[in-house]
């Protein structure tokens, strides 16, 4: 047998997979996986999420994959999950994202049983910062709950997971579903019309399920669901006073308030972040700090054992799924011969590099809001209210279309990813 040499790579050529190592799974996705990689030139640890193309034409979801990789590429937060670059090959897309290696809260709350409030109220509070970005950036994210919540190996939280994030405009309501239903504020379910306020309302859902281990409004089937969260009193377990204080449980009132004028975060007086600043709950932060990374989290991440499901590296093991590998594009591929679906993966799917290229917003041309709420707006916001399942469940996106608009210039400015430990058995991202 003779030696096996590899091509050099072209770290000044147009970023590929082959810029990268591959390291274990550690996610899955409806599309992929995700996977720990090394950038080989500069050493830096990085989140691949990569999604199959042709499973992605197969579940009608190419105008979401296109709009989140649009949407990431706006985005630049301490508290977000940011993207790095972004390219394709012939047969998947791929997202290469800051590392989490805390695990998501989902894990942490499964494994712990429910979380002390003093680290919740520091969550919400880091959540709270990069939620009101995101909304000065004029984007929704649509998907607030612990799943899409990752810590970093320090302990501050990230949120994630932009698949049916939209553009909002003041002139124009949504009236689509697209979430989670168990997390969906009332003006969602009831397609009454609703905009970046809709955030508030499920980072409230997510404190409190973190805090008692339990959602405060649920139902078997998703027209119990939807009754729930319209009509049904917000209450709190017989335990409440011993596991949240008077502050804490004014605060989950105040985001889990149907009134969206009059919702913790949304007031007129003051909204977004600075509705938060005031609040008693959080009389104790240090918000330039926090926002800096520069207050010690109340919880961190156990970083000597996983802290994600260690079975996604088994399917590849077992021959479950084709192992993802390095592989070379099709040369001049023939755009007419291509479906038009895969085509506009192609075509629409473009390279990002955060090292050489400017950010860009895609902020889509906006239309009046109707008079009347409840009329269904424009077709920019179309929806397939379904899991992929074909069953709405309550931790699961429903999944939405949206259409991108034009594209105008945004700042580049860019955090540094938090340190990395160095071993190699602990990693964990979305």
């Amino acid at each position: 047998m003779g030696c096996c040499f590899s091509e050099p790579v072209d770290f000044d050529g147009e970023v590929n997979l082959y810029h990268f190592d591959l390291h274990r799974a550690v996610g899955k996705g409806a599309f992929g996986k995700v996977r720990v990689v090394e950038h080989k030139r500069s050493k830096q640890l990085y989140a691949l999420k990569y999604i199959d193309k042709s499973r992605c034409i197969r579940q009608k979801a190419v105008a979401n994959i296109i709009q989140e990789r649009r949407l990431l590429e706006e985005i630049d937060h301490p508290f977000i999950v940011n993207l790095r670059y972004a390219f394709q090959d012939d047969e998947n897309c791929f997202f290469v994202l800051d590392l989490m290696l805390g695990g998501d809260l989902r894990f942490h709350l499964e494994r712990k049983g429910y979380i002390k409030e003093e680290v919740v109220r520091f969550w919400m509070a880091e959540l709270s910062c990069g939620l009101d970005y995101l909304h000065r950036q004029r984007i929704i994210h649509r998907d607030i709950k612990p799943d899409n919540i990752l810590l970093d190996a320090r302990g501050h939280a990230h949120i994630t997971d932009f698949n049916v994030a939209i553009h909002y405009s003041e002139r124009r309501l949504h009236t689509s579903v697209a979430g989670s239903m168990a997390y969906m504020a009332p003006q969602v379910v009831g397609k009454k019309g609703y905009s970046w306020q809709a955030d508030w309302w499920s980072l409230g859902v997510t404190a409190y399920e973190l805090i008692f281990h339990r959602r405060p409004f649920d139902g078997r089937s998703s027209e119990k669901m939807t009754q729930s969260i319209l009509k049904d009193p917000l209450r709190f377990p017989e335990d409440a006073v011993q596991r949240c204080s008077q502050e804490g449980i004014m605060a989950l009132k105040g985001f889990i308030e149907r009134d969206p004028t009059t919702r913790l975060g949304c007031r007129p007086n003051g909204q977004g972040i600075e509705d938060i600043h005031r609040h008693p709950w959080f009389a104790n932060i240090d918000w330039d700090n926090l926002e800096s990374k520069e207050c010690q989290p109340p919880f961190v991440p156990d970083m000597k054992q996983a802290n994600f499901d260690v079975s996604h590296e088994l399917d590849e093991f077992l021959m479950v799924e084709k192992p993802l590998t390095h592989s070379k594009r099709k040369a001049n591929p023939d755009f007419e011969k291509m479906k038009p679906e895969l085509r506009q993966l192609e075509e629409q799917f473009t390279v990002y590099n955060f090292t050489t290229m400017k950010r860009m917003s895609y902020y889509p041309h906006n239309q009046p809001i109707q008079p009347v709420l409840g009329i269904e707006s424009d077709n920019t916001d179309r929806t397939i209210a379904q899991s992929a399942t074909g069953t709405i469940i309550p931790t699961a996106t429903i999944i939405e279309r949206s259409q991108a608009g034009s594209p105008v210039l945004e700042s580049s400015d860019r955090h540094n990813v938090p340190p990395i430990p160095t071993n190699a058995h602990s990693y964990a991202v979305s």
